[in-house]
């Protein structure tokens, strides 16, 4: 890294903002109180499981915790990717005088597209006839897309969608277009992570696996990657994949088989979120990237980067956007419409990077990036 690329780097982490700022439209009590004498009644609905629905969900209950919504209690360790058990632990186990985690209140479409539109139906038909939830969880892109609609009115909280604004879901940083509608929203992330990969690497030919759909592309953050690349000459090779579809195996095999045709086209990948980069796969997708000495930058977070990938801007845990989502929910039930509440969040522009990896792709990190670094892993750690 010479030292003007050393300057860029810092400069390019330290910008947190891009003069967008927001604020709640009012003064709102984050204490817990009930309602009207009995509890909050929560639902949930996702397109399907992904391991990011399930850490969110999981921090968002914590920050729900240490605000003294729930008592404090340990959450059980979660399988695979489902969000379902963690579910039935909040509405059998956790425990709340102010909010129920309604049983059968839990969607999940299941990546199946076919079924989505009746899925959909069937809670709007619970919305809005049997009006016995006061707030909904939507979960990811597809749900976000679903609820965020004036087919109903229930308050609604949409987290875990990578870029809300792209997606459609909301009209503007400041706005979300309905009154009763929330999603967390960080315009500048995938901005971020593009400039810090390439003030790092220095990379020429940047290659990115994705499904070639509308969503597809919003997960990829394409229009925020084809900015940046104008800005600094280099090239983007596309790969497509498989994403949201009820088969994973498919979803994986197709992200690898990405992998091996772009390492021989590429000099660094940006491993973006979609359902064939998770626990199960992310093995093989590192063996293949170190492989061909590739670096890789994740867009995910952290986690991925204890897997094995280079490096990553930190997510510390999902932690941070947890605590913003009970606050959210928190504001919400003291009184706040959605729309009225700051969708803006910002993580901590911090970096973790995988030492391991480093070393197997030949890859020397100059002491200014590991100082900046705020997570380091010395190994590379197998998936749970």
């Amino acid at each position: 890294m010479s030292i003007a690329r050393a300057i860029g780097f810092v400069i390019a982490l330290a910008i947190a903002t891009f003069g967008v700022s927001a604020a709640d439209k009012g003064e709102f009590a984050l204490t817990p109180v009930a309602n009207a004498g009995t509890k909050w009644r929560v639902g949930y609905y996702e397109g399907g499981e992904y391991i990011d629905y399930q850490k969110t969900l999981m921090e968002t209950v914590r920050g729900l915790m240490k605000l003294g919504w729930i008592e404090t209690a340990e959450i059980p360790a979660q399988k695979g990717e489902q969000t379902a058990e963690l579910w039935q632990w909040l509405s059998t186990k956790a425990r709340s005088d102010y909010l129920e985690f309604v049983p059968d209140a839990h969607y999940s479409a299941d990546w199946n597209d076919d079924g989505r539109a009746g899925m959909v139906e069937k809670i709007l038909t619970r919305l809005n006839d049997k009006k016995d939830l006061n707030l909904l969880i939507a979960m990811g892109t597809w749900a976000g897309k679903d609820m965020a609609s004036d087919r109903h009115t229930t308050s609604t909280v949409v987290l875990s969608s990578s870029d809300p604004l792209s997606a459609g879901i909301i009209r503007s940083v400041e706005d979300s277009g309905f009154a009763h509608v929330h999603a967390t929203v960080d315009p500048y992330k995938f901005d971020r992570q593009i400039r810090v990969f390439h003030e790092i690497i220095g990379f020429k030919k940047l290659g990115i696996a994705y499904e070639n759909t509308v969503n597809g592309r919003s997960y990829a953050a394409l229009d925020v990657v084809d900015k940046v690349r104008e800005e600094r000459g280099f090239d983007v090779v596309p790969c497509h994949t498989q994403s949201d579809i009820a088969d994973t195996k498919i979803a994986e095999d197709s992200v690898l088989e990405c992998f091996r045709k772009l390492a021989d086209q590429v000099d660094a990948i940006y491993v973006t979120q979609q359902g064939g980069v998770n626990p199960r796969s992310i093995p093989a997708l590192v063996k293949t990237a170190n492989e061909f000495h590739i670096p890789t930058f994740s867009q995910s977070g952290s986690e991925e980067v204890k897997y094995g990938f280079l490096a990553s801007l930190s997510q510390a845990g999902f932690k941070y956007v947890g605590e913003f989502h009970a606050k959210t929910i928190a504001k919400i039930f003291n009184g706040a419409s959605p729309n009225q509440l700051d969708q803006l969040f910002e993580e901590p522009p911090k970096i973790a990077l995988n030492l391991k990896t480093a070393e197997i792709i030949g890859f020397d990190p100059p002491v200014i990036l590991l100082g900046a670094a705020d997570e380091l892993f010395t190994d590379i750690a197998k998936p749970q």
